[in-house]
């Protein structure tokens, strides 16, 4: 098992779970984080850290693995993050909306850290 990031993270990204990660495993992009499922220990220490609940178990993931592989396939492209950055500033305006990665999702890297 390992911990994958899913649509509640993206145009949130309080990257609260980066600070906690014993191994680094999180990656950053420009409006969204993912985990390297290679790289998680299944610690779970990072789950109960997001304010809008977007890490989950992989045994929660879509049918089809979605989220698993799209955490696997940018992990290997985009910039390894170790220190909380700052959220972005209208975070607040889509915690509740449902369906973002459709809608807002960036393929463009973060800054990492």
């Amino acid at each position: 098992m390992t911990y994958i990031v899913t649509d509640a993270c993206v145009r949130c990204k309080f990257m609260d779970c980066v600070e906690v990660c014993p191994v680094d495993c999180f990656y950053e992009g420009e409006n969204f984080l993912v985990i390297n499922p290679d790289e998680c220990i299944d610690c779970g220490v990072c789950e109960p850290e997001c304010p809008v609940d977007a890490i989950k178990p992989d045994t929660e993931d879509e049918a089809d693995g979605k989220w698993l592989k799209i955490n696997a396939d940018y992990a290997k492209v985009w910039p390894n993050i170790t220190v909380k950055g700052e959220p972005p500033a209208d975070r607040e305006d889509f915690e509740r909306e449902t369906g973002k990665f459709e809608k807002y999702f960036s393929e463009k890297p973060g800054k990492g850290s």
